[in-house]
């Protein structure tokens, strides 16, 4: 409370408010009924009475009741009529925008006037606690229209005071812009209006908020109200709305992504839907559609990446927006700043996309007869009673026509040649236009139209070259002249010239163009060296002493001059590069030429125009500079001033510098032909290599399983010879020794004579096989070591050959496979042959031999079961035999796994102990060197006490000590021996 009223008592200093002492004691008795009252109706008149008292006495109430209506909203949450008169009261105290109503005279109004940094100063006593705001956010949940609807209020004008902190405060706390959101769903339009201008202050210049904002389903509810209030002829609801939505989208590209792929663009084109009738247009209907044509902008400007930029011009075009703007383009009756905005708008749809530039070329206006919209836009541009808003927005919707548009470029410039010129001689073109405004009286007419030719050129040689071919006719009985020759000459003219408006103006438009027309294009830096004038002419003007309006032109001369050096091929003798520069250096000086090059950049408009591509100028007088002129400046400029300082011996250096790369660069063009012609023949040769591999597996799977089929076969075979050879035992007593089952002895020995064929055949496959693969591999190898050899044409000459005779013996390989299964089927048939011979037999064979033979098929069954159970048991143990064993060798792996582990710890242990040992060694070496010094020290001492006669010990002593010292050898000794 004291320093409450430490700042009443500052601000009552500084305001004009009538202060009596009757009211100062009323809002203290009030203040004192809110924090001492136990009534809820007491506090709730007193918080009444404060609200009445709020709008003229904001200080005295600010000061004194601002922490007990905070205290109101926490402590009495359930009634909704003390919390809306606490709100309002705030609001009132808070607020800057109140109405004057009760202001009686010009005294209070100036004091007004005075206090208006009050709501800063009431609004961080506020949000200095952030659970104050918090609180606030919490009462918008309340459906409650007096309690809903000042929160809405209050939050708005907080934001207004003190936006960036409220912002911070909003971002961090928990549902804070969901809450917020929510006020657009309102069915109560009062507080969805609000809401409206809530979201508005608290999306502005934060993008994260603005990204949630749009995450929340801002977008589809703007556009529902929009569309409920009746689009552009809805009323201040849409401009709120618009506002909002160019808040969300400007400068964020997050956003203008999701509102591409959210499909809103299409909605977007009910906007622009325009009868016939346009007139008597309200103002909130212009504004609406000023707010809606900055929408479409915001979405396509040349600020936006590029990928972003061109998906919504394609977007724009899909969903025919384009064709609807081009139409309110063509209408009558629209009111000029719609259709200056609009032009500006469709510049920015088409600028960089063919498709939409496509489609603006095909606009015709609706006149008798019809004219393209480029042409009657032109008319406009090059029209000195057009306002200057409009030109300018002519000529920025013709360059971006034009912006990397080379197809547009060539239509321009084919308007102005005579091929073209004679065909049409009833329709004006936009090339007769451009001409007409380039040397029309109107300076402002001649700069566009010299800027506008200058677009039909940028980044295009050949349309350069074709400009060169446009002949003037000046006068009657004149022959006629070029267009470049016409620009020189009134350039040439000066300050003769008569012109409305600044003569700067047309020398630099003229400038301008000449500079963009020989930049990179020599032959038409030779045109303009061919005439004799042009160079004194730029000599003369780069060196003279002008006044500051006069130094831009200054500065453009010597750009052009330092074109001819940089673009200049040297086909005239006179204008070498060479003598030019000579010329400059004894005409101008070469330092005073780079300081009037200079003065383009150093010009005040110059950075303006760089900053953006539109064409933006307070007054006709300073639209001096254009967007792309700048960059080819930027450009140029450190070219021009090194070419200017090289010396000839220098540029003789470069020039062969150049000759060798462009040699070396042919070398290696032809090395990469080369190479990428081997590797074309490397990569056919895999791709036959890898099919003579697949059909070599394919040939070797066929004879494993053709030599499979014979191994049956002869197993076949081999067991019916067995049962033939037991049955012709059995049948020798009926008198048929001489054959087996009706099969003769030659038959059979025919057969095996086949079957040793076929072996043999198969060992000559297999050899054919193995021939096979060396000579792949034999392959392989070349092909690896082509690439390293000096002459590789020959080794890839020889892979075709190989590659053949592969082919043939492959051939020949399936030829055999095909004779051996033809074999085989015979075989089989064969086989078929003899098992219904085998079959007979016993059939016959049961009659003949009675009963005796009946048993003879059964035993020698039971005989061939019982051996097949005794080798599968055999079978059994022996896989249990290896079972046992590949467990016993694992056992044993894994001990010896430990017991190599166990080795490599003890090897570890012991190199540690030898390294021990080796330290102990040198340092008992150390010891008895030392012992040994000192022995001999000694000895000395005693020989000169014996000198001196002192009383010595015995020689025994000394052998006592000696035979003392071998013991400690004896022991060290011992102990190393412990050691090891």
């Amino acid at each position: 409370v004291n320093f409450l009223r430490l700042d009443f008592n500052i601000y009552g200093g500084m305001s004009g408010f009538p202060r009596t002492t009757l009211a100062f004691e009323s809002i203290q008795k009030l203040v004192d009924r809110v924090a001492s009252s136990t009534l809820l109706d007491d506090r709730r008149d007193a918080v009444r009475a404060l609200k009445s008292l709020s709008k003229k006495y904001r200080l005295e109430v600010g000061n004194q009741a601002m922490s007990h209506l905070i205290n109101v909203l926490q402590t009495d949450r359930s009634d909704s009529e003390i919390i809306g008169y606490a709100l309002d009261t705030l609001y009132n105290i808070i607020s800057n925008d109140q109405e004057e109503e009760e202001q009686d005279d010009s005294e209070e109004e100036n004091s007004q006037k005075q206090v208006d940094d009050l709501g800063n100063h009431f609004t961080e006593i506020y949000i200095k606690e952030q659970e104050n705001v918090t609180l606030l956010l919490s009462f918008l949940e309340e459906f409650d229209f007096h309690v809903r609807w000042p929160g809405v209020k209050l939050i708005t004008a907080l934001l207004k005071n003190q936006g960036p902190q409220l912002q911070q405060i909003i971002l961090i706390s928990p549902m804070g812009v969901s809450r917020l959101m929510d006020l657009l769903a309102d069915s109560r339009e009062v507080i969805r209006n609000d809401g409206l201008l809530l979201l508005q202050q608290l999306a502005r210049g934060n993008a994260a908020i603005q990204k949630i904002i749009a995450f929340e389903n801002a977008f589809e509810r703007l556009l529902d109200i929009i569309s409920e209030e009746g689009n552009s002829d809805g009323g201040i609801v849409v401009e709120d709305c618009l506002l909002l939505l160019v808040n969300l989208l400007k400068n964020n590209n997050s956003n203008q992504n999701f509102f591409k792929e959210g499909s809103y663009i299409q909605r977007m084109k009910p906007w622009f839907e325009v009868g016939d009738d346009n007139s008597g247009w309200s103002a909130q209907k212009v504004t609406n559609l000023h707010l809606m044509l900055q929408l479409v902008r915001v979405l396509v400007s040349p600020m936006n990446p590029p990928g972003a930029t061109s998906s919504c011009q394609k977007s724009m075009f899909q969903c025919g927006l384009l064709q609807q703007l081009c139409t309110i383009l063509m209408a009558t009756g629209v009111p000029a700043d719609i259709l200056t905005e609009t032009i500006n708008t469709v510049s920015e749809v088409i600028r960089g996309s063919q498709v939409n530039q496509d489609y603006f070329a095909s606009v015709n206006a609706p006149s008798n007869p019809p004219r393209p919209a480029i042409v009657v836009l032109l008319m406009s541009m090059v029209n000195e009673r057009q306002p200057f808003v409009l030109r300018c927005a002519v000529l920025y919707c013709f360059q971006c026509f034009l912006y990397k548009n080379q197809k547009g470029q060539a239509e321009i410039v084919a308007t102005l040649l005579p091929s073209t010129i004679d065909v049409k001689t009833n329709c004006i073109s936009a090339g007769q236009l451009l001409c007409g405004g380039l040397f029309s009286t109107d300076s402002l007419s001649n700069w566009c139209a010299a800027v506008a030719l200058a677009h039909a050129l940028q980044d295009n040689a050949t349309q350069k070259e074709q400009l060169l071919r446009v002949q003037l006719a000046t006068s009657l009985g004149n022959p006629p002249v070029s267009l470049l020759q016409q620009c020189t000459n009134i350039l040439s003219q000066g300050v003769k010239i008569d012109r409305r408006g600044s003569k700067a103006q047309t020398r630099v438009g003229l400038l301008i163009l000449l500079c963009t027309w020989l930049s990179n294009c020599s032959i038409a830096v030779t045109h303009f060296l061919h005439s004799q004038d042009n160079v004194p002419f730029l000599t003369a003007q780069i060196s003279e002493n002008l006044s500051e309006d006069e130094q831009l032109v200054q500065g453009l001369c010597a750009l052009l001059l330092g074109i001819c050096i940089f673009s200049n091929d040297n086909s005239l003798e006179n204008y070498t590069n060479p003598k030019v520069k000579q010329l400059i250096e004894k005409r101008i000086g070469k330092e005073n030429f780079i300081e009037k090059l200079g003065y383009i950049s150093k010009h005040e408009l110059y950075s303006k125009a760089g900053q953006k591509p539109q064409p933006s100028f307070p007054s006709p007088e300073q639209m001096l500079f254009d967007h792309e002129f700048t960059k080819l400046v930027k450009e140029l400029e450190g070219i021009i001033t090194k070419a200017v300082h090289k010396s000839s011996e220098e540029e003789k250096q470069e020039e062969e510098v150049k000759k060798t790369l462009e040699q070396h660069d042919s070398i290696v063009t032809q090395y990469k032909e080369l190479i990428r012609e081997q590797d074309m023949q490397i990569s056919d040769l895999k791709l036959q290599v890898s099919s003579l591999k697949n059909q070599n597996d394919h040939l070797q799977a066929s004879v494993t399983q053709h030599l499979s089929q014979i191994q049956q076969h002869k197993d076949q075979y081999n067991l019916l010879k067995v049962q033939l050879g037991k049955d012709n035992q059995h049948h020798n007593s009926h008198g048929e020794g001489l054959q087996i089952n009706g099969i003769q002895p030659e038959e059979i020995s025919r057969l095996q004579e086949e079957v040793d064929g076929l072996r043999k055949q198969q060992e000559v496959l297999k050899g054919h096989l193995a021939e096979k693969d060396a000579i792949i591999e034999n392959l392989k190898v070349g092909q690896s070591a082509a690439g390293t050899r000096e002459h590789p044409s020959e080794n890839v000459s020889a892979i075709p050959n190989q590659t053949a005779e592969l082919q043939k013996e492959l051939e020949e390989l399936r030829s055999q496979v095909q004779s051996q299964s033809v074999e085989i089927s015979r075989l089989q048939t064969e086989k078929h042959e003899l098992l219904q011979k085998l079959e007979t037999s016993t059939t016959r064979s049961v009659p003949m031999s009675g009963d005796s033979n009946d048993a003879a098929p059964a035993s020698l069954m039971s005989e061939l079961e019982s051996r097949l159970s005794a080798m599968s048991k055999e079978t059994e143990n022996l896989k249990g035999e290896v079972k046992g064993l590949s467990e016993s060798k694992a056992s044993f792996e894994q001990q010896l796994a430990s017991a190599n582990s166990t080795v490599a710890i003890l090897q570890t242990e012991n190199g540690k102990l030898q390294q021990e040992v080796v330290e102990s060694k040198k340092e008992q070496d150390d010891l008895l060197v030392l012992l040994a010094d000192q022995d001999q020290k000694i000895f000395a001492l005693k020989n000169k006490l014996k000198d001196l006669g002192e009383p010595v010990e015995d020689e025994d002593d000394l052998e006592s000590g000696g035979a003392d010292f071998e013991d400690e050898e004896d022991e060290e000794e011992g102990m190393e021996l412990y050691r090891c």
